[in-house]
């Protein structure tokens, strides 16, 4: 993605989040990468976001994870036109290393969202699975995560 896609997709994402949920606004995210088989935000750690121990509220971290996660859906469901509600229905977290800097989501699930979306058009049944959100912080731990999130995507067709 080159960085006019990237400011775009931001100011995408900053407004749905002024408009919808102000939480989202509130946290900053930028738009890393944005495609069909994965999706990576950045979260800054500043006043804002962290904690009492200087690293990133955990509410923070599961803003970031319900985003990342969620914007591949959304990706994925315009690129195919489906017209669905949804939402997490569950959450799981492993919190590995603290936090202390700026934060980049990264979900690599766009093959089972894909496979999801395929079973949604096929079925008016509610429709599950789960997403995998991994938190970085490449600037002093490179590719090693500090949290892992497992969310559970419910999708129902639209009437």
């Amino acid at each position: 993605m080159n960085k006019l896609g990237q400011i775009k997709e931001t100011l995408k994402v900053r407004a749905f989040g002024f408009l919808q949920i102000p939480l989202i606004w509130f946290v900053n995210p930028s738009v890393v990468a944005i495609g069909i088989e994965h999706t990576e935000i950045v979260i800054p750690l500043n006043r804002r976001t962290r904690n009492h121990l200087k690293s990133m509220y955990f509410g923070t971290l599961a803003i970031g994870a319900d985003l990342a996660g969620g914007l591949l859906f959304m990706n994925l469901m315009a690129k195919e036109g489906l017209k669905a509600s949804f939402v997490f229905k569950d959450m799981s977290a492993q919190f590995l290393k603290r936090a202390d800097g700026d934060v980049h989501f990264v979900s690599k699930s766009g093959q089972d969202v894909a496979e999801l979306i395929k079973r949604v058009t096929e079925s008016p049944e509610r429709q599950e699975t789960t997403v995998e959100i991994k938190a970085l912080v490449p600037k002093k731990y490179g590719d090693e995560p500090v949290a892992i999130f497992r969310l559970t995507l419910s999708v129902k067709r639209k009437s």
